[in-house]
């Protein structure tokens, strides 16, 4: 079961400068097919697990394993998170290019791409979305929920083998976050979704896990994805 793991991190220790100790020996995996929903209270060191798993806080003990990878260096978390499309809670932070079209093909060109592949796509990717007549929309015009799908899109369009979600319902409506739920159910990728909207993750996951006192315990989830 180890080599289906694609995140897995092993007897972790993390405090911060103030001497905030958020994990003390703690164990977390995740596998493919996987797509769960993880809980906790604010404070709990859900962002902070989110920060050691991509490479943007390191542990100050204990390993990282990224797709059967232990990562430790820069280059490493750089080349694993290639494969991880991570979306932020703030859509604003994810997109910075002029337009839809542009925000979907940064990431592909900074993968060597080619300009035809990247056109590619970011058509499909558009598609998907059900948003093929954004392309050269304004990203700055755009609704929240709008910003929040786009964001996804940029993700999607890196071609990983999972996604990290970190709040994607915050401040949406329900229209919006229908569209999110229909995006997540048909993306065929495991995910990783930090939320504190149960009902919104009743109807995307297919398990959940809590977070407390720097520990992971089984979660109950009243109707789960299929």
């Amino acid at each position: 079961m180890a080599g289906d793991w694609l995140i897995s991190l092993k007897n972790i220790s993390f405090a911060y400068p103030n001497g905030r100790t958020i994990f003390d020996n703690f164990c977390f995996d995740f596998g493919s097919g996987q797509r769960t929903g993880l809980v906790g209270s604010n404070g709990s060191g859900k962002t902070t697990l989110l920060q050691l798993v991509m490479g943007l806080l390191k542990p100050n003990a204990g390993t990282v394993d990224l797709f059967g990878q232990t990562c430790r260096s820069e280059k490493e978390f750089r080349e694993a998170r290639l494969k991880i499309g991570f979306v932020f809670q703030d859509a604003n932070d994810q997109l910075f290019c002029p337009t839809v079209g542009d925000d979907l093909a940064f990431g592909p060109l900074n993968m060597g791409k080619t300009r035809e592949e990247v056109d590619q796509i970011v058509d499909e990717t558009l598609k998907s979305l059900n948003l093929e007549s954004f392309k050269d929309r304004v990203t700055y015009g755009l609704s929240d929920g709008e910003k929040k799908l786009v964001a996804i899109g940029t993700a999607l369009a890196m071609r990983p083998q999972m996604l990290i979600l970190d709040e994607p319902t915050t401040c949406l409506d329900e229209q919006a976050c229908d569209r999110i739920v229909e995006v997540l159910l048909s993306c065929g990728l495991p995910y990783l979704v930090v939320a504190h909207d149960r009902p919104f993750l009743d109807r995307v996951t297919n398990s959940r896990i809590m977070l407390k006192d720097g520990h992971i315990s089984e979660a109950p989830v009243e109707s789960c994805c299929r």
